[in-house]
């Protein structure tokens, strides 16, 4: 055999093994399977229950909740809820941060409230002695003199006009004590994220779209019971 057909015996040779071990690692990877690694996915916000829906036709239309922003135990909703109270009476309990209207067969509807400075100032029964939609907020000589800020918005010089910024929201309910004005007030707030929390200014805080449905089902004269909070006894007086 000559050198040249040595040589091109030589490179066949190779050319096989190569090709030999080509297919034998086409063999191998066609049958294990490739682990893929998943990208980490951001979880989507919970989505609002249809009670927490944007309120268009409202005075003043009011946006969705962001209810990423509020734990869902303080969400509107039904329980039992056994009392001697009669239906249709309000019950504030004050150091639970719940408001709960009365319904029939031991039933209430039950909300999650924010309570500000004002909102531990009283306790006892009252009952509802109107209410307003889209309010405007008179706070108080005593507020203004201890937060001169307010002055523009002093029951002097007419108070603040209804809104979204209105720190009484979309309804308020005004407490009484016979014939006396306890200054104690139910509204809504647009910062629900204070939903469930003591708060430094305010009674008893709703999420707009809550206040509105009390304010539906509550009627003028019912009765409330504001169940104090000890804890917060140092804010009184």
């Amino acid at each position: 055999m000559s050198t040249q057909s040595r040589h091109s015996a030589a490179l066949g040779r190779r050319a096989f093994l190569a090709g030999a071990g080509a297919l034998a690692l086409a063999g191998c990877t066609s049958t294990r399977q490739i682990e893929q690694v998943a990208s980490p996915v951001k979880p989507l916000p919970p989505a609002a229950p249809p009670i927490y829906y944007a309120l268009p036709n409202e005075r003043f239309p009011i946006p969705e909740v962001d209810v990423s922003k509020i734990d869902r135990k303080w969400w509107r909703t039904d329980v039992d809820y056994p009392t001697a109270e009669k239906v249709g009476t309000v019950i504030v309990d004050t150091p639970n941060r719940y408001l709960y209207h009365i319904q029939r067969g031991g039933r209430a509807t039950r909300y999650g409230v924010g309570v500000g400075r004002a909102g531990f100032e009283w306790a006892g029964r009252g009952h509802i002695a109107y209410k307003r939609e889209w309010p405007r907020w008179n706070p108080p000589d005593e507020m203004v003199a201890r937060q001169p800020a307010l002055e523009p918005y002093s029951i002097a010089n007419g108070g603040m006009g209804p809104g979204l910024n209105n720190p009484l929201g979309s309804r308020a309910l005004y407490i009484h004590e016979g014939n006396r004005d306890t200054i104690y007030r139910i509204h809504g707030s647009p910062e629900y994220s204070t939903i469930g929390r003591a708060v430094s200014s305010g009674c008893i805080r709703m999420i707009n779209q809550d206040v509105i449905h009390l304010a539906e089902n509550v009627r003028d004269g019912s009765t409330i019971v504001v169940i104090p909070d000890p804890a917060m006894s140092n804010l009184v007086g």
